[in-house]
């Protein structure tokens, strides 16, 4: 019944496929007892109560009264009730009267309510999320005194 198969062929793995979240699907609940050091990517939504120790990625993320994330957020869909230190890309945000943010605000569309706390640049961008491209270096020939080039 269990002894050893000799000359068995054992059938590969086969490739598991990702799934896309439906759109009902539930969201990620990290509560207010849960630190996680690290960074964090869904393609759902999250709703954060705790707290996040790095970057956070995601469809949509909701930072909690108690929620605070140190780090960057990136996220189509934030909403901030909580704190975050550091950079935000999205391109809905909503800062409600108990958020406190500390770090540049790159969106779409922003709203603040009157008692936010906000400490750094906003700039409205068509597509935030999107990496900006990084600036051409410009070579320089540098010559000593005496020296001839070629």
């Amino acid at each position: 019944m269990f002894s050893k198969s000799s000359g068995r062929n054992i059938p590969e793995a086969k490739e598991v496929k990702t799934m896309k979240p439906s759109n009902n699907a539930a969201p990620s609940i990290i509560g207010s007892d849960v630190t996680i050091s690290g960074d964090i990517t869904t393609l759902g939504e999250i709703q954060l109560d705790g707290t996040v120790e790095g970057d956070v990625r995601s469809e949509s993320l909701t930072v909690g009264e108690h929620g605070s994330v140190n780090g960057t957020v990136v996220a189509n869909n934030v909403i901030v009730k909580g704190s975050i230190s550091g950079q935000i890309k999205g391109r809905n945000i909503r800062l409600e009267k108990s958020a406190k943010v500390k770090g540049d605000i790159m969106h779409e569309t922003l709203s603040v309510e009157a008692g936010a706390f906000v400490e750094g640049s906003l700039t409205h961008r068509d597509n935030p999320m999107q990496e900006s491209a990084p600036k051409a270096i410009k070579s320089v020939e540098i010559k000593s005194e005496g020296q001839k080039t070629a």
